[in-house]
């Protein structure tokens, strides 16, 4: 009889133990919406932006993780805005292609393709973004006016804890991918594709963010390859592939008098192949509270780079009403650490800094860079730059 009741006891606690894991596992299973339920369709004709934004609301209405998926074909999609939500796990699975509108005249009044705003927890695996650049760089090239002023392919705003691994943006109408206003973002294995001289097309644009991690990954485009603004501390590009493009910036900077600085930002194990510049700071020439502190550049490898080490606290791209003051940034504590390989220019190194606001602490570090073409020694160039030189620096450092 003991026995007996003993082992319903058993049985009886064994069907709780189970029931109560199933349920947890129940509740906490991940659920999947393809947004070809809501009415997407992958032939590269048919308009499939509500079927995206409906397959967004059914994932933000469950409060469990959830996966919006998108499947192999074309979708063509307009202006997409995604909002935060009650989940802060939804992860955006693309195996497929999402294809900006043929006319880039419906993108008026939007600076944003795609655009995710005050979310939390997200993540998108995979897939490809073609934004049909080309006809609205051409209108901008022309010169004639009427052009809309363009749209970021993907970007990021006031959001936290967010991934992106193994994207291809193809052919942006302006930047690739924005960063602005947010903490905790991951980017890995992400391919940036546009033409070298595609306007205004940088690869990935961070301001006023925290905590950036860039890793592995390959951008060739029309402008800066990686822009980092105001605002962006605690930020590490590493393996980075750059070219064609305009290098790694940070600035511009100092457009306005009240500026938040950069801060903490690293650059490592990166390559850059022909681009018009390499490792590169940018400041207006006119009063600024802004400053820029405590910047690595290690192990980089330049290869036929037109200015492989530059600050420019004159910048003025177009030449045009540029300002006649003295720039405000502070550029201090900058450490330049084996970047070798070749320039395409006679100055390899050129420091142009403000001669309020000197730079101070710049810091070079078995440095090797030639002169791509042979025939012209390569040289450095100072201006109001101040800091040491360690180990083999070539060429020679010219910091006082």
């Amino acid at each position: 009889m003991a026995n007996s009741k003993t082992n319903t006891f058993l049985f009886t606690f064994l069907l709780i133990i189970l029931s109560t894991t199933f349920l947890n596992s129940h509740a906490n299973a991940v659920r999947t919406y393809n947004v070809m339920r809501f009415g997407a369709k992958p032939n590269g004709a048919t308009d499939s932006t509500k079927g995206f934004l409906g397959a967004w609301a059914a994932a933000c209405g469950d409060a469990s993780p959830s996966v919006i998926y998108v499947p192999k074909g074309r979708f063509v999609v307009g202006p997409l805005v995604f909002k935060g939500c009650n989940s802060s796990d939804i992860a955006l699975r693309i195996d497929g292609t999402l294809v900006g509108l043929t006319d880039y005249r419906v993108f008026q009044g939007y600076d944003k393709w795609i655009s995710f705003e005050f979310v939390s927890g997200v993540t998108i695996v995979g897939g490809k973004l073609d934004a049909r650049g080309p006809a609205f760089w051409a209108c901008k090239l022309a010169q004639g006016g009427g052009c809309p002023a363009g749209v970021t392919t993907l970007s990021f705003t006031n959001s936290n804890n967010i991934k992106v691994t193994g994207l291809l943006s193809l052919n942006s109408q302006m930047f690739h991918i924005a960063i602005n206003g947010c903490q905790n973002v991951q980017i890995q294995g992400t391919r940036v594709i546009a033409k070298g001289d595609s306007p205004n097309t940088d690869g990935i644009h961070v301001q006023y963010s925290s905590e950036v991690v860039i890793r592995n990954t390959k951008i060739g485009t029309g402008d800066d390859c990686i822009a980092v603004g105001p605002g962006a501390k605690n930020l590490l590009m590493e393996r980075i592939r750059c070219g064609p493009g305009h290098g790694i910036s940070i600035g511009s900077l100092g457009r306005d008098v009240e500026e938040p600085g950069v801060q903490n930002v690293t650059v490592k194990k990166s390559v850059f192949i022909g681009t018009q510049n390499g490792l590169r700071i940018k400041t207006w020439a006119k009063p600024s509270n802004g400053f820029v502190q405590r910047i690595q550049y290690l192990d980089i490898i330049m290869r036929n780079v037109q200015n492989p080490i530059v600050i420019d606290q004159n910048y003025c791209p177009s030449n045009i009403d540029c300002p006649t003051q003295v720039s405000g940034i502070k550029i201090s504590d900058v450490v330049y650490q084996g970047i070798r390989g070749t320039s395409a220019t006679p100055v390899a190194i050129k420091f142009d800094c403000s001669p309020k606001n000197p730079c101070t602490g710049i810091k070079l570090r078995d440095v090797n860079l030639k002169s791509a073409n042979q025939v012209e020694a390569a040289r450095s160039s100072c201006a109001n730059a101040k800091g040491m030189a360690f180990g083999l620096v070539l060429p020679k450092s010219c910091l006082l």
